[in-house]
């Protein structure tokens, strides 16, 4: 062989040397791209812009999940929709600051101050409470009841609603307007003497004679004198008393007896006594008027309904006796009216008649205030000398126990 020719086996060495080299890289991009499919099918990531985004490149399939679960299309199918949960923010403190409890976490102040004052409003209601019973403890209004039910015979319900409406009108200090009390009935039934156990009794529980104003209108008011004059005279008395009455915190007591003798004119000054207009002080009062207006009306109401009078004392039905009350007091309320516009505001009490065993009681208790035993024999013996009305076999007495001291006065 000669050595001048050239070898042929360096020229095939050179391509069997770049063979390896460049088939290595080519099958790792094989490798990545087909990684890449496979990852893209599984998890159904839209296709990224490229070469391989053309109508040849593989599409989602819809029917399968999105989700990779081990479930088949035919069970996804029927499985309902997973509703998606709304993730709750998490609050995180610094390590280095002082932790706070959320706004909506915190007491709110309103309903401290809420508390505050629903404890306060308790505590004025007890306050209340007990200022009115010791207000209506002054007047000692228990024994009043128990001193009227034991000196004035025949008229318990009489009685019992004077006592009423006191207990009303005094459980407080503070009025709108006075009480005005107008008893009414025939003579001799009991008016005068209780307008003096309320005179007595108030003179005792008030501590103060002078707030208790007693006006008699034959004594302080006769004819021969002028009605301006005594009209004056009533308005400067009565601005005294509840003068006096305002600085010592107390509820003066006015008694007028023999209404029905005033004239007109001080009729009129009453009524304006009770008017809202005049000062405070006017009405803090109360005034008991007694009146033989009516009397006549009341003497009729009781014969024509003897059987029902019954109800209204103490042994009568409850239902009877304030039906048969409210009645009579309707008949005197008409009647008064008509006369003056001053009873529209009064409290009408009616005393009826007094049957014989009251005449009897009256005598007893007047032998008894005289020195004389009261002997029963003798008190009926005494009472069967007076003038009764005979109606259903009941004895009315005619003037009542009018007669009964001048009667005693002679023994």
């Amino acid at each position: 062989m000669d050595r001048g020719q050239p070898s042929p086996q360096p020229a095939a060495a050179a391509p069997a040397a770049a063979g390896p080299s460049m088939i290595a890289p080519v099958r790792a991009v094989v490798r990545l791209r087909s990684r890449v499919r496979l990852l893209r099918r599984r998890r159904v990531l839209p296709p990224a812009a490229g070469p391989d985004s053309g109508p040849e490149a593989p599409r989602a399939d819809p029917g399968q999940p999105r989700v990779f679960t081990f479930d088949g299309p035919a069970e996804l199918a029927s499985r309902p929709p997973r509703k998606k949960r709304r993730r709750s923010r998490v609050v995180l403190y610094p390590e280095s600051l002082r932790k706070c409890r959320p706004r909506a976490e915190r007491r709110s102040r309103a309903q401290r101050c809420l508390l505050l004052l629903v404890a306060i409003v308790g505590f004025q209601v007890l306050n209340a409470i007990e200022n009115l019973d010791d207000n209506a403890l002054r007047y000692d209004l228990d024994g009043l009841e128990k001193a009227l039910q034991r000196a004035v015979f025949g008229q318990p319900a009489a009685v019992a609603r004077i006592v009423a409406l006191l207990r009303d009108y005094l459980a407080t200090h503070v009025h709108g307007r006075p009480l005005l009390l107008a008893l009414h009935g025939p003579s001799g039934v009991g008016k005068s003497h209780v307008g003096r156990l309320l005179a007595r009794h108030f003179r005792a529980v008030l501590e103060d004679g002078a707030l208790v104003l007693q006006y008699h209108a034959r004594h302080h008011c006769p004819e021969p004198r002028a009605a301006d004059d005594c009209r004056e005279e009533l308005a400067r008395r009565v601005a005294d008393v509840v003068a006096r009455a305002e600085a010592e915190e107390k509820t003066p007591l006015l008694v007028l007896d023999d209404v029905e003798l005033l004239p007109p004119a001080l009729l009129d000054e009453l009524h304006g006594l009770l008017q809202p207009q005049r000062a405070h002080r006017f009405h803090n009062a109360i005034y008991v008027l007694l009146s033989g207006a009516g009397g006549e009306e009341v003497t009729r109401f009781v014969l024509q309904n003897a059987s029902r009078a019954l109800a209204l004392r103490a042994d009568g039905a409850p239902a009877a006796a304030a039906q048969a009350e409210e009645e009579l007091r309707a008949r005197l309320s008409a009647l008064l009216v008509r006369e003056h516009p001053l009873w529209q505001a009064a409290a009408i009490v009616p005393f009826l008649l007094l049957d014989r065993r009251d005449v009897v009681s009256c005598f007893r208790d007047e032998m008894a205030g005289e020195g004389f035993f009261p002997e029963q024999a003798r008190a009926e013996l005494l009472a069967a000398q007076l003038s009764y009305y005979r109606v259903a076999g009941r004895e009315f007495a005619v003037t009542g126990c009018k007669q009964v001291v001048a009667t005693v006065n002679l023994l």
